[in-house]
């Protein structure tokens, strides 16, 4: 049953008969779904939202009018082979927004639940983005970019290919990422640099007063410290051991581009 008896479709939409739309989903005027598609149900899309082919939507989702979701990768190396735009649910994409299918045959771009994210942006290729994750205006997202659950991405931030932004990170505006951000922390400058502990979203996320505590000794022991790297490692691991500092290792250790550098004659605040 490609169309659901209860969802509502514009008389001026396109929906190609091998495209499934779930019940209580409702899609606009001049709106195009291509074959291959799959919206679940309770969704909401604004007039001239274009899906394309091989991508799915999960439930609950709200998709703002001119957004194209599952264009072909922005990628010179890609030959038009089948691969996959994949949301989630609870998601709202705002206007003008476009997100790219995988490059790679059979390969995704994967965005998970409760995201919200603005205006006037793109996502590439191959990226993943976690859960309740902001994306405000104007953010540029590059090819096999990974973000984790919970951080805030703010207005005109790029963000350079292979980039990994941790949980909770929060990135200032009109920031330049080339390198890897560790989970917890504030972010700003051109050249992206910490600039101590993201306390206010910790807070929002429910995080203790002793939680917020090691993970500002996890934050002094890496940048103020003095130590190499692999001894503040070491040094987090063994003097504040918690969930939350041992994920900031893990991914410290994990990181392929190198994590982003506290710079000379740059205001940071650990607190």
């Amino acid at each position: 049953m490609p169309v659901d008896p209860s969802a509502c479709v514009a008389p001026t939409a396109r929906v190609h008969v091998d495209a499934c739309i779930g019940p209580g989903t409702r899609i606009g005027e001049f709106c195009v779904i291509e074959q291959d598609v799959a919206i679940g149900a309770n969704c909401s899309l604004e007039p001239y939202v274009y899906v394309k082919r091989w991508t799915t939507l999960g439930d609950g989702n709200q998709i703002s009018a001119g957004t194209v979701l599952g264009t072909d990768p922005l990628d010179k190396s890609f030959s038009g082979e089948r691969s996959y735009l994949v949301i989630g649910n609870d998601n709202s994409i705002r206007e003008h927004y476009t997100i790219s299918r995988g490059t790679q045959p059979e390969s995704e771009t994967r965005i998970g639940n409760s995201n919200y994210i603005m205006t006037s942006g793109h996502i590439a290729h191959n990226c993943t983005l976690g859960d309740h994750i902001v994306v405000a205006s104007c953010a540029l997202i590059a090819g096999y970019v990974e973000v984790e659950s919970q951080a805030f991405i703010s207005g005109g931030v790029v963000i350079h290919q292979f980039s990994k932004i941790g949980r909770l990170a929060m990135v200032g505006g009109n920031t330049r990422v080339n390198s890897d951000l560790p989970p917890f922390f504030l972010y700003s400058d051109f050249n992206v640099a910490p600039k101590g502990l993201n306390v206010v979203g910790l807070k929002r996320a429910g995080f203790s007063l002793h939680e917020v505590k090691l993970l500002k000794t996890a934050y002094r022991l890496l940048y103020r410290s003095g130590l190499k790297l692999e001894d503040a490692l070491s040094r987090i691991t063994n003097d504040v051991p918690s969930e939350h500092t041992l994920h900031l290792v893990e991914f410290i250790r994990s990181s392929k581009r190198g994590i982003a550098r506290e710079r000379s004659g740059s205001e940071t605040n650990p607190d």
